[in-house]
């Protein structure tokens, strides 16, 4: 139990620091005086506070259940500026002789508001997009109208694709068809010919610099995309022989989506930045250094090299490019090239926070010890009962070795029909109120024994989150990512509970037991104590990257409303975009089932149970009633 000075001593700063909300939150997030989270989108104006409770107010109001989705454009807007001015800052202190322009990887969310905000707001830096399928270059050509932004072609092409980008060209769009592999050449080179349309061409190379994080595999000479050295002097041959080497304008790389270390980064550029110059040495025309992705996202707030963080600020990163790109280039007397950066991640990763209530919760909790034990009452467990009477600070560990092995061999004689089932829930009961028990004495120690050091987070309740780890947040469950997560109000209080998340697909898998902390990877969350009648409202924030891209239907959880959010300068906002969650008859229909069909079985069914007496035909209406609604219904959680 946590004392009652304690929790009046508690204040919001120290919330602020236990979840790290103002490292990893990126100057967008903090926590208010009345415990809330709010959003403060303006980075040059802190007075700019909006609550994330009031939000959620204003959502429930408004019939929208959790989870929800909540994007903040505005902050996807700072994103934007940000990068490009601290390009530009970078540039004119170095006195570069070219220009950045961005370009976003469609990949990356490729949600139809997510690109549309981009290409308006980011016009005025000629932001660009990368597209990597047929299906993405149709959406980039559909959303881009900026001539001078880059249009960047990756991934396979067919006829088709290639077709459509060279019309694109001829329409005054600056695309670029990257190789990915020589093979491509020849037919971009052959429709370019029947088209009469020629084509502006890059080359995408391994480079034998690697990065270190979730990615390393993206560079090497193992990569799975890209032309080694030799495959390189082939392109430039294969074009020399058909006049078209003053095509080739650009060369492209990629590391790594999530680059942690900032000597990885300037080691790439410095390796690229020899191959760009031996290409205009082979007389390519080039003026276009596309450094792919890689600008990381500090999600713990650590501000290290660790792979869920990065060891440098955005102005460093810009400056440390630049300033590779000209010391390498100016000792060889090759013109400054238009540096492109495919930074989606950065971007739009701030820009998403998932919202969720909690519905119930689980705890390892166990009753007192008897005061005494039955008569009939098993040697073994009677060894138990000792030992728990008997344990103490300094003899803990001994005391829950033999706790382990009574209750192990209690569990044997079990199986083997020894004991009855009231026995081994006496047994269990012992063992579980010495382990809580133990969990209290550690505390009291100066130096807690390198075996008991997971014990506390071994009794970590559970608490069960009304969302989808599998839908909305992935990469947590796929690569054991850790993404930021905290309660979004009640801040102004000690949370007194430690807690481990599970969603509500019934699947051993669905759950998050990995969370940022201060020093080393958290093994649980810090909670408050549920109240009656009183949601508890939690946040899973950084989600804008490749979340909603890479989510599945796992147990056909659908995807979550979503709302979009304009916040203004007096501190206002406006839900400019609300857009419902799939209903269960959208998911069963995405899963190849027609639910009028369902609907016609189930009646089929509930008509035989009305011939049969089991059912009355106006309860057969009632039930086909609930049918419906449950058809129609979110496919989460309602209260």
């Amino acid at each position: 139990m946590v004392k009652k000075d304690a929790l009046e001593r508690w204040t919001v700063e120290q919330s602020a620091e236990l979840y790290n909300i103002r490292n990893w939150g990126a100057g967008y997030f903090d926590v208010a005086r009345d415990g809330h989270v709010v959003i403060t989108p303006f980075l040059d104006n802190k007075k700019v506070r909006v609550s994330i409770p009031k939000i959620i107010k204003g959502l429930r109001e408004r019939g929208l259940d959790m989870p929800v989705l909540l994007r903040v454009e505005n902050i996807l807007d700072s994103q934007i500026s940000l990068l490009h001015e601290s390009f530009r800052t970078a540039m004119d202190r170095l006195e570069y002789k070219n220009v950045f322009r961005g370009v976003y990887p469609i990949k990356v969310n490729q949600q139809e508001q997510v690109v549309e905000e981009i290409t308006r707001y980011g016009g005025k830096y000629h932001h660009g997009l990368e597209a990597g399928s047929k299906a993405e270059l149709i959406a980039a050509l559909s959303m881009l109208r900026d001539p001078e932004a880059c249009l960047i072609c990756n991934g396979y092409k067919d006829e088709e694709f290639i077709d459509l980008g060279l019309y694109a060209r001829k329409m005054g769009y600056n695309i670029f068809f990257v190789l990915e592999m020589p093979s491509e050449l020849e037919l971009i080179l052959e429709r370019s010919e029947a088209l009469g349309i020629e084509p502006l061409l890059g080359a995408r190379m391994k480079l034998a610099a690697k990065a270190g994080g979730h990615w390393t595999e993206s560079g090497g000479d193992r990569s799975i995309f890209g032309l080694d050295t030799a495959q390189l002097v082939q392109v430039v041959d294969r074009l020399k022989a058909g006049d078209k080497l003053h095509c080739l304008r650009l060369l492209h790389y990629h590391l790594g989506s999530q680059i942690p270390n900032i000597r990885d980064i300037r080691t790439a550029v410095y390796e690229a930045c020899r191959v760009y110059a031996g290409l205009v040495d082979e007389g390519a025309t080039m003026g276009y250094l596309d450094l792919g992705g890689g600008l990381a996202v500090d999600y713990d707030g650590s501000h290290t090299n660790y792979s869920n963080s990065r060891n440098y600020t955005l102005d460093e990163y810009c400056a440390d490019v630049v300033e590779a790109v000209m010391q390498t280039l100016d000792e060889r007397g090759v013109d400054h090239p238009v540096i492109i950066t495919e930074s989606g991640r950065a971007l739009v990763a701030y820009y998403s926070v998932l919202l969720f209530n909690i519905l119930d919760t689980a705890r390892f909790e166990a009753l007192p010890l008897p005061p005494a034990l039955p008569e009939d009452t098993p040697t073994i467990i009677e060894n138990l009962y000792e030992a728990a009477k008997s344990m103490s600070v300094r003899n803990v560990q001994e005391s829950l070795n033999d706790a382990i092995y009574y209750r192990d061999e209690t569990r044997a004689l079990f199986r083997h029909g020894h004991i009855t089932l009231r026995q081994r829930a006496l047994a269990e009961n012992i063992f579980w109120h010495m382990v809580i028990q133990a969990a209290l004495h550690l505390k009291q120690l100066k130096q807690v024994p390198p075996e008991l050091e997971d014990l506390e987070d071994s009794l970590s309740d559970v608490y069960y989150a009304n969302m989808s780890v599998f839908q909305s947040v992935p990469d947590s469950w796929a690569i054991g990512h850790i993404f930021p997560i905290m309660p979004v109000h009640r801040l102004d209080e000690m949370p007194t509970r430690r807690a481990i998340l599970a969603d509500i697909t019934c699947d051993c898998d669905g759950k998050i037991d990995r969370f940022i902390d201060q020093h080393a990877v958290a093994k649980a969350l810090p909670v408050h104590e549920l109240k009656d009648s009183e949601e508890y409202y939690l946040g899973v924030f950084l989600v804008g990257a490749y979340q909603e891209t890479l989510g599945d239907l796992h147990n056909l959880m659908g995807d979550t409303n979503v709302v979009s959010l304009r916040i203004h300068e007096d501190g206002s906002f406006d839900f400019v975009r609300e857009i419902e969650g799939d209903a269960v008859g959208d998911v069963l229909s995405y899963v190849e089932f027609n639910p009028k069909k369902l609907s016609s079985k189930f009646r089929e069914t509930a008509e035989k149970a009305v011939r049969e007496g089991l059912i009355s035909a106006r309860e057969r209406r009632e039930i086909m009633r609930a049918f419906e609604d449950g058809m129609r219904g979110y496919t989460y959680f309602e209260r």
